[in-house]
């Protein structure tokens, strides 16, 4: 241990000294680098080997000179997909968590000893670099908002290099938050605690939910602090540096085909590779190769074609991502061109969020004024992308060809695997109706009226019984109402947020100065407030003996229609019990007892900042079996947890309190 201690103290001279070459073999353990002072030497971690390809076979940029050792400048970078750059190491980094799933596809077992948390603490912080490591950061641009904004890149995540494990599996590996590199732009490269423990969660939680997801193997955090305004209400606070290992096939993005664009003709703004064709080559070559080889084997002479494959392969990956997002109840909260992953998986996890109440409207970006990335507006996003992205391969992929392909498999491959999903989450296993389609609607509308919550109102109906005269309806139908909105959560969510004097004047001016009024862009937003203002006048007159009432039909009618589905397919099965076991099987495998709500997140974070990662943990492990289906909190240690709020226990699959309404999520 004492040895470790020592090493974290040298790492940053150390990690100046290792040499930075094309591609090197990752040497034997134990062995040295000619020429330069050593790393600490990895113990648990010497088993990963590092090949480069990426950046063997993409242009890369050799840094400007400068000062050893001082912070990558912001600048352009044109000509190249990817820039060297250097970690800058913490003070003190400490292991918050470490996901043992994650780190086993990069052929690691679980860390042996407190010696293996040291160890990773050093390279998973970028104090120190693992022998064959190669860091960089990657250029890419992308329409943030629906407007292009030029260069973004890697502004505080560092490609470290390519893992090959010994069953053939190659991994990327990534730190987000160590530090700057030529596109931080303005910000400082890092990440804190509380915005990297919810990347690090859901990462986790996505995958084992069966989502397409990059992976999160180590969240680590440090003595080092960074200044964030939270709410952006001038009131800045110093928090603490923290640093995610990121595992993923590539983190290539939609935006990385962006760097070619020419001068927007909204913003002005221009890729900083503009022009340069030979490099979309390149990075299409790469990509269909490394990540689409089958696809580069069926059309090896044929290069539009072999692109239109590829093109057709991301748009049907797209779709059946953001189509998993809503059956789960996911707002990804930031779907930008960047954020859009080229391999259909769910990247970036800046401010996200699951549906408590259902509201196809919720917004879980504090930041997102227009509402643009609205849960239900997620599909129409990743199609307005996939559009941009066929955009940007243009010549070598004719645009008219990549429209005709957009619009002949989103569409259709959402709605497929959308339905699909949904039948087995309501246990239709026997029968695909088209008037399914209806019966979904028509559960979704009587969630929104009755503020039914996403994921328990889902989980719950595996145990509708299914016989007409069951005794246990009323016992469901009295549960079902506990999953609907309460008259003081309902006031609560639908509280006008603008002061009065405000929503007046702006009222005039659309009157007044219609003109005006567009070009301030806040149509949408008056339209919403409102809708609240007159929502939260009709709660007023309500009372919670009508509200039930009213919850009670609206349930009541579903039901009934829930049940002559249920009878129809009961009719295509041989045996009843049977057929009801595999009903519940099928239900269970897909509807979840456990996701990353905003509060369970919180409450690790604050006991995270307390300096207790005990939660962290716990939750970790707990979203590791999303569909298990506890016997019960009162036998199950890992059913409830301390309420951040009032220190009550609470289950994990509890409703959120009133407390967590309050929550405000932003990206740091």
């Amino acid at each position: 241990m004492a040895a470790y201690r020592a090493a974290l103290g040298g790492s940053l001279a150390a990690a100046r000294l290792l040499p930075l070459g094309r591609c090197h073999p990752s040497p034997a353990p134990g062995s040295t680098l000619s020429g330069a002072a050593m790393e600490p030497a990895p113990c648990w971690l010497a088993g990963l080997r590092f090949d480069n390809r990426a950046l063997r076979a993409l242009p890369v940029e050799a840094p400007p000179p400068g000062p050893e050792g001082a912070q990558s400048a912001p600048r352009q970078v044109p000509g190249a997909c990817f820039t060297r750059v250097r970690p800058t190491p913490l003070r003190q980094p400490r292991v918050v968590a470490l996901s043992e799933p994650a780190l086993a596809l990069l052929g690691l077992g679980a860390p042996p000893a407190r010696e293996a948390e040291a160890e990773a603490a050093l390279f998973f912080s970028g104090n120190a670099l693992l022998p064959g490591t190669e860091p960089a950061a990657h250029c890419y641009c992308g329409h943030q908002f629906g407007q292009f904004a030029g260069q973004l890149g890697d502004g505080a995540a560092m490609y470290l290099g390519e893992v090959c494990t010994a069953a053939g599996e190659r991994w990327e590996l990534q730190l987000k938050g160590a530090g700057p590199t030529p596109f931080s732009r303005q910000a400082d490269g890092r990440k804190v605690l509380r915005s990297s423990i919810r990347e690090f969660l859901c990462s986790e939680a996505m995958f084992h939910l069966g989502v397409p997801t990059t992976r999160a193997g180590a969240c680590v955090t440090s003595e080092s602090t960074v200044v964030r305004d939270v709410f952006y209400d001038g009131n800045p606070k110093y928090e603490q540096c923290t640093v995610v290992l990121r595992i993923a096939s590539t983190f290539i993005r939609f935006g990385s085909f962006e760097i070619f664009k020419s001068a927007d003709e909204h913003t002005g703004r221009a890729g900083p590779s503009v022009g340069r064709n030979d490099i979309r080559v390149q990075l299409l070559d790469y990509v269909i190769s490394s990540f689409y080889p089958e696809i580069q084997a069926a059309h090896a002479s044929d290069r539009v074609q072999r692109n239109a494959a590829f093109f057709r392969e991301v748009t049907r990956r797209t779709a059946w991502m953001v189509a998993e997002w809503q059956c789960v109840g996911f707002c990804h909260g930031v779907l930008n061109t960047d954020n859009m992953s080229i391999l259909g998986l769910t990247i970036d996890y800046g401010p996200f969020g699951f549906l408590d109440r259902y509201d196809p409207d919720h917004v879980c970006n504090a930041s997102d004024n227009t509402g643009r990335y609205a849960y239900s507006k997620q599909p129409e996003v990743c199609r307005w992308n996939l559009q941009k992205l066929a955009e940007a391969l243009q010549p070598e992929l004719p645009l008219e060809l990549g429209e005709a392909i957009l619009a002949e498999e989103f569409d259709a491959e959402f709605q497929r695997h959308y339905m699909q999903k949904m039948r087995r989450k309501l246990g239709l296993v026997q029968l695909e109706l088209e008037e399914d389609r209806a019966l979904v609607s028509k559960l979704l509308e009587t969630m929104h009226l009755t503020g039914a919550d996403f994921t328990n109102t889902f989980f719950l109906l595996s145990s509708f019984p299914v016989e007409l005269e069951s005794p246990g309806l009323a016992e469901f139908l009295a549960r079902l109402m506990e999953q609907c909105a309460s008259l003081e959560e309902l006031r609560l969510a639908f509280r006008p947020q603008m002061d009065p004097r405000q929503l007046s004047m702006m009222l005039m001016l659309a009157q007044s100065n219609p003109q005006l009024f567009a070009l301030m862009g806040t149509r949408a937003g008056i339209a919403r407030e409102l809708e609240r203002v007159e929502q939260q006048s009709r709660l007023e007159q309500l009372s919670m003996a009508e509200l039930q009432s009213r919850n009670q039909s609206h349930w009541a009618d579903w039901l009934q229609a829930y049940r002559a589905r249920l009878d129809k397919d009961l009719e295509g099965a041989g045996d009843a019990a049977a057929w009801q076991a595999e009903r519940v099987r099928v239900m269970h495998a897909n509807n979840p007892k456990y996701v990353l709500r905003n509060y369970i997140a919180q409450n690790a974070i604050e006991a995270a900042e307390r300096g207790d990662f005990s939660e962290v943990r716990r939750v970790l492990k707990l979203l590791e079996n999303p569909y298990h289906c506890e016997a019960g909190a009162a036998t199950d240690p890992e059913a409830t947890e301390a309420d951040g709020a009032d220190g009550r226990q609470r289950s994990y699959s509890s409703k959120p309190p009133l407390w967590a309404a309050e929550l405000c999520v932003t990206s740091s």
